[in-house]
Parts: C-alpha cells; structure tokens; sequence
C-alpha cells in the first residue's frame, strides 16, 4: 500500500529551542508511564513529539486528583509536556492512513502495547513497517517482552517489583517486602528505552539502517539488584529485610537526632574516623568491634547504639551541615515539600513553576545544547489538526 499524499503541515514546525534533539521526529503511541516518560525526555531535549492517544485517552488523565486547571491529573502532567496530542482508533485503517503519514517523515515511534498488538493491526516492525519506513527506529516498551514463559504478559511496575525480587530487599523485619514509594522500574525503563532509542539513532548516522529497541519492565527491574543479586550469586545468602541500612557498607542508614532523622553515607575507612572525630568519638574507629567494614557490620545494633547516644545531642541540620563541610557524606531525611523548597533545588532549576504549568526539571544538562521543559501537556486530542493536514478543526468546547 503506498503512502498517502500528506501536505507539509502535517509534523508542527520545529521549535525555536536549541536542544541536541531537535529535528528528531518522534511518533509516541504509549500510555501510562515509562513510555511517556521516555518521550517526554525527547521533548525535553528538542525532538517533536505527537502523542497518539486510543478514543479512550491515556488513563493517566484520569488518575487524580488532584487535577490541574485543565482536567487532566497531575500524573499525566508529568510525563506529557512538550507534546501535541490526537486521537486515533489503530484498528481502523482510516486512522493507520493518518500514522502512515506521520511515519512517512518520523524518525522514532515508541510503542508499549502487549507484544502482539502492533502485529494485529498488520503495524508490526519486522512485518511491515521496517520495509516501508527503513529509516524509522521503532521502541517497544513491555512488561516481558513478546517470548518466554512470561512472554506477553501484561506488566506494571509494583508487580515487577515483586517478581523481580525488588520488594523482598525494601522494607524491615517489621514492615515485612514493602514497595518502593515510587515507581522506579518504569521510571529506569524510561531511561533505558531513551538510552537506546539514542544509540539506535547513532547507529544509523552510521550505517544508514535503522533498528528495533526493546525495553522490558523486567529486565529493567532485575538490573536494579546491585549490588543484591551479585551478593546471593557469591555467598548463596539470601539478601534480608535491612530497612534504611545497606548490606555491605555500615554505617550506612539512617539515625536519630534530636528532631529527625539523618542518614549517613560513610564509604571508607577514612570518613569513619573523620566522623568519629566530629562527633566528638575518636576512640569508636579504634575499638576492635569497629575499626573495620568487616566489624562494623558484624556489630551493626551495637554499633548504632554507640552513634545514636551521641546524635541524640544534635539538631539534624546542624549535624549535617558540619558533616559535610568535613567531606563526610550526611543529610537530614526531608518531606518531598522539603525536598523541592531546596535552595540548591531552586539553584538546579528542578523545580518548574509557570502560570500553565508546574513540575519537575530537566535532570540531564548539556553545556552546548541544553533540554529545557516543554510546552504544558496536551489536552486531548488537542492538536487534532495534525490528522487532517493542517486544516485546523474546531474543538467541541471551543466557542
């Protein structure tokens, strides 16, 4: 089937932004989370991003409140700026004529269908569209990929927490496996899915061939066990519930001031005894219970003890602001209200405050080209436009 006649209004004219990626068209039919977080990324660094959203819309609209102005969660708001959006049914070969033409000029479509829908609408890669479009990168984002026992299953992040072991390491005795507060699987396989989206693109300035890149929420989660997995692989001890404190480093954890928590990061010999001087125990890095990493993890609740008795004279940032003037890593454990009303939060520019829009920064900075925050999330099919050439349609609730 040959492509249809699409007029030069079809892609929306580039930005005026100097980012590494602009010019890169992408194609983003995902939903959810780590596919719209991965080409949000894109957005943030200057590709053109249109988000093809099923007649039913992305569910993360819906996932409030709380809602912004415009109706839409804020979940979605974070994951969507920098992109126009339409709608589009894929089961119907009048809509695929409209991605046919988007994909006529994209460089990058980013997918995360269960395996074997792209394929059932006759939109596979290998079947279709790496012969028609041979410069397209095509992504794939899924739970477990389309073969093996797991193979095509449907996926979500607190379940590959549980399956991929991350719970069993995350939490107390206590507490018992716990999930991890926020949605770190999608959010690694967003940065996967970018990282080789980026290499796929390099590759083809070199070979002039585009590929496939595939991303699993598995995978991603499994590679997450650092340093858990190669532990069990040595010693066959299963990793146990630790809570705040780490498995091979102590002290590493958290601990109690006299208005809060604090954690502690000390890596080596040197920073524990620079510690135990600035607490004002010298004598706790030469006690034999102590005087190595080996010891202090053997006596781990006696070690907490002994810097528990001594922290509970300290106000948590006092405490830490001398610790780290000293070279000794520390920080007081903030609320997220806390951690965004950060000087050094304002200073890195993380936090995003604008009339239409209000969210998280751009965390990867280039000194030539730098990402900046996109336009504010589409509404819904918004920029329905885009499917009929240019010739611009009114909305329903337009006046």
């Amino acid at each position: 089937m040959a492509a249809p006649q699409a007029q030069d209004t079809v892609w929306p004219a580039a930005s005026e932004g100097a980012g590494a990626l602009r010019g890169v068209r992408v194609v983003d039919l995902s939903r959810v989370l780590a596919g719209p977080l991965c080409t949000q990324m894109l957005a943030d660094h200057g590709a053109t991003v249109i988000k093809v959203e099923p007649p039913f819309g992305d569910e993360t609209r819906k996932l409030g409140p709380p809602f912004d102005e415009r109706g839409n969660a804020a979940y979605f708001s974070a994951l969507n700026r920098g992109k126009q959006a339409i709608a589009l049914d894929l089961s119907r070969a009048e809509d695929q004529e409209v991605l046919f033409t988007l994909l006529r000029d994209a460089d990058v479509l980013v997918e995360n269908f269960l395996p074997a829908t792209m394929e059932k609408w006759g939109l596979g890669y290998e079947g279709h569209l790496a012969q028609r479009y041979p410069r397209l990168v095509y992504c794939s984002i899924s739970g477990f990929g389309a073969t093996g026992p797991l193979g095509g299953l449907p996926g979500y992040d607190a379940v590959l927490q549980a399956i991929c072991g991350l719970m069993s390491i995350n939490g107390s005795p206590e507490t018992g496996p716990t999930r991890i507060g926020i949605p770190v699987v999608d959010h690694l396989t967003a940065y996967t899915a970018f990282s080789g989206i980026l290499m796929a693109l390099l590759a083809r300035e070199r070979s002039g061939k585009a590929q496939r890149v595939e991303a699993t929420l598995f995978d991603t989660a499994l590679s997450l066990l650092v340093p858990h997995a190669a532990n069990w692989l040595q010693s066959g001890q299963p990793p146990q519930l630790l809570g705040s404190a780490h498995p091979n480093i102590a002290p590493y954890d958290s601990f109690k001031t006299r208005d809060g928590l604090v954690f502690l990061g000390i890596l080596n010999e040197p920073q524990f005894h620079k510690f135990c001087r600035c607490i004002g125990k010298p004598e706790l890095a030469e006690h034999p219970d102590f005087c190595s990493n080996a010891q202090r993890l053997k006596n781990r609740p006696r070690l907490r003890e002994e810097i528990e008795s001594v922290l509970e004279n300290w106000e948590k940032a006092p405490l830490c602001d001398m610790l780290m003037q000293q070279g000794i890593p520390a920080g007081p454990v903030n609320t997220v209200p806390e951690a965004l009303a950060q000087a050094h939060t304002r200073h890195r520019g993380m936090v995003v405050d604008r009339p239409d829009y209000k969210g998280l920064g751009v965390p990867i900075r280039l000194s030539d080209t730098p990402g900046a925050p996109g336009a504010r999330p589409p509404d819904f099919d918004e920029h329905r436009a885009i499917k009929h050439g240019g010739a611009a349609l009114p909305c329903p609730s337009d006046p």
